[in-house]
């Protein structure tokens, strides 16, 4: 079978050395093998810790389908109207304020994650087991000044948040061959420890009684994962990472500009296919559009004009942003499906916590993208007996990505009225 061509061939020359664009012949053979069998599909979140102003966020109840009008936060995805959805009155189903912030991707609270199989895992590690090792980072887990608490592995195990300098350097700089080496060592060091601890661990099992041996089981879990990421990684190792002309971000602290960086990030993110599953939390810096006071504050309006005018800037920047990452995955060709990435990539905005209120009903969600018929308000039930869990729409996004699974979290079922093509 003859071998993919490397990303990084050259034409060269009578001393000049051209690199080229990305063809068929550089896709991976399981990779080719997977586009037979259906697209690649990607996934992004862009979310906050605070819920958003809902009085300038959601339509009008009246206002269904497609004729709406565009509320104000959401005015800068007014040239995307037919590709984005905008839900009314889904949530998780619990009160509970910044508890409900964990709860965005996986519908289920980290207390009660025992009485689920998958316990809490969120949606991008669901999509990260499901692609595995087809790229170099099964996930990336960003942040902007915020805190991000929204990815967390099926043995409860929070993924912890990079920088947009150190995502940087981790898609594009090659390692040293010592550090190479290094990593190798401690591969297959780790892959021996856990060989161990695990014949011991089964060994031990039979001399406990049934609560031991449960928290066992979780243990054996979080083994299992862990075994399952260093096999995924070690081929990466000595594989070249892709080039790119945009230079290193600074680290950073929040700045409306450098949330832009971020957003070019993840662009650049999907179109090397460093990763397919992304979550980014983003926050405010102090004296951005010459606000002064957290946003932590300003979530607290009480409908006090001043600070409900900088809720409005804030959240419809970060909205701005999602519009934005719009057009840089427009304007990119899908290397792997053909289209474009938009075609095939599903961006979600929102929150776990409705508002900073500290309300959980009514999320903030928007969903774009990711082969979804797009273009209307939906509008849900608000009665509790008729509620329709927001897990639903993440079951939607999974099955939607190749997932053949019935049921994710607390969902019911998939989210009626929300059509996706293969």
């Amino acid at each position: 079978m003859k071998s993919p061509l490397s990303r990084r061939t050259f034409l060269r020359g009578s001393g000049v050395a051209m690199a080229l664009p990305m063809l068929e012949a550089m896709i991976p053979t399981a990779r080719a093998a997977r586009r037979a069998n259906g697209p690649v599909k990607r996934f992004v979140c862009l979310s906050n810790n605070y819920g958003v102003y809902q009085k300038a966020f959601f339509p009008k109840e009246d206002q269904v389908g497609a004729e709406y009008d565009m509320p104000e936060t959401l005015r800068s995805l007014e040239k995307h109207r037919r590709d984005f959805t905008v839900f009314s009155n889904l949530d998780h189903g619990f009160t509970g304020g910044h508890q409900g912030v964990p709860v965005l991707l996986s519908g289920v609270r980290p207390v009660l994650a025992h009485n689920y199989a998958e316990g809490n895992i969120s949606l991008d590690q669901k999509l990260a087991e499901h692609h595995g090792a087809a790229t170099r980072f099964p996930s990336m887990t960003l942040g902007v000044r915020e805190r991000n608490l929204l990815s967390f592995t099926r043995t409860g195990v929070q993924i912890p948040t990079i920088d947009m300098k150190a995502a940087y350097r981790a898609m594009f700089f090659e390692d040293s061959p010592e550090k190479k080496a290094a990593a190798g060592e401690r591969f297959k060091r780790h892959s021996s420890i856990l060989d161990v601890v695990g014949e011991q661990a089964k060994s031990l099992n039979r001399e406990l009684g049934k609560q031991d041996q449960g928290k066992l089981a979780e243990y054996f879990d979080a083994v299992r994962t862990m075994e399952k990421k260093i096999v995924q990684q070690e081929p990466w190792l000595e594989r070249p990472k892709p080039k790119t002309d945009a230079k290193e971000p600074n680290p950073g602290n929040g700045t409306a500009e450098q949330l832009k960086v971020m957003i070019e990030l993840i662009a650049l993110a999907l179109q090397t296919d460093s990763t397919r599953a992304i979550t980014m939390v983003s926050g405010f810096a102090n004296g951005d559009f010459g606000l002064n006071g957290g946003y932590h504050g300003f979530s607290h309006h009480g409908e006090r004009p001043e600070p409900v005018a900088a809720l409005k800037k804030i959240e419809g920047y970060q909205v701005s942003m999602m519009s934005y990452l719009i057009d840089l995955l427009k304007a990119q060709e899908d290397p792997i499906n053909g289209g474009t990435l938009f075609d095939h990539t599903a961006i979600l905005y929102g929150c776990g916590m409705a508002a900073g209120t500290h309300q959980t009903k009514n999320l903030p969600l928007v969903l774009a993208g990711g082969g979804f018929k797009h273009g209307e308000h939906k509008l849900y039930p608000k009665e509790d007996i008729q509620r329709v869990p927001a897990a639903n729409l993440l079951l939607s996004i999974l099955q939607s990505s190749g997932l053949e699974i019935d049921q994710f979290g607390s969902s019911t079922g998939t989210l009626r009225g929300l059509e996706w093509s293969a």
